[in-house]
């Protein structure tokens, strides 16, 4: 059994199958699936998957990339809702900053604020986080440990393999493994990835991005967690079987909602 925990289905590019998508992912043995809030404008369609179906969950929150859409209202509105089970997806991205100085210091700025607020909120509800952390991990662990993040702790997604984050394993973060394992140029994520405490290890796609090999190219979808499993299987030196098993107990761990899937 694999829990994916982090995928996006309310996305566009499942409009017209999701069905055939989550019949595919759970015969391969994908039982859980959570959709990430990482835009406002398909939470609806994000909570009405997650209504329709008992497997999946949602989290509200804003994506970095999305700070002025911000608003803390909305989170406050659905946080409460029985199928929210996270804040996030939000955190830091350096990656795409203004050219212009002033404007980057002030986009970094706002990233912070909202980033901060949104850990307020998870604490205030006693939601975990999922956390969006690119070229940002010194800032990114200095609020998480400054804000006390740990009370709530959640999933470094998408894991970038900085071993300034490994300290983060003691806060109660997990991290987000999926695709990217398998790319060619992931040399450093391979390398690192032994020194992540097993009891912290998580399994994701992000689909409909970060598709893994051998199927890059195509449009990723929870199914395929089937092929990082295979992959941490290889590096770690444990069978599958009890990669899906390590990986489903901890997700049960930081998201107690998905203790009653099996």
């Amino acid at each position: 059994m694999i829990i994916d925990t982090h995928c996006h289905l309310d996305n566009e590019a499942y409009f017209s199958d999701i069905e055939g998508v989550i019949i595919n992912a759970k015969e391969a043995g994908v039982k859980g699936f959570l959709i990430p809030g990482a835009d406002f404008d398909t939470l609806n369609r994000a909570i009405s998957l997650s209504e329709k179906y008992d497997e999946v969950f949602f989290a509200v929150g804003t994506h970095p990339y999305d700070i002025e859409k911000y608003d803390e209202a909305i989170i406050e509105k659905y946080v409460t809702h029985p199928k929210c089970i996270a804040i996030g997806e939000c955190g830091l991205d350096y990656y795409r900053l203004p050219e212009d100085e002033e404007e980057k210091k002030e986009n970094i700025k706002q990233q912070k604020e909202v980033f901060i607020s949104q850990i307020s909120l998870a604490k205030k509800y006693k939601k975990p986080l999922i956390i969006h952390i690119r070229e940002a991990s010194q800032d990114s662990r200095e609020i998480l440990e400054k804000e006390n993040a740990k009370e709530v702790g959640g999933v470094l997604h998408c894991f970038n393999a900085s071993p300034h984050l490994l300290p983060l394993a003691n806060h109660n973060f997990y991290f987000g493994i999926g695709g990217v394992l398998t790319f060619k140029n992931a040399k450093k994520l391979v390398e690192i990835l032994p020194e992540i405490p097993k009891d912290k290890l998580l399994i994701e796609t992000d689909a409909p991005y970060l598709t893994p090999h051998p199927h890059r190219g195509v449009r990723n979808e929870p199914y395929y967690t089937t092929f990082v499993a295979a992959k941490m299987s290889e590096l770690l030196g444990m069978s599958q079987e009890e990669i899906e098993y390590l990986t489903t107990s901890n997700a049960k761990k930081i998201f107690k909602e998905f203790e009653n899937i099996s």
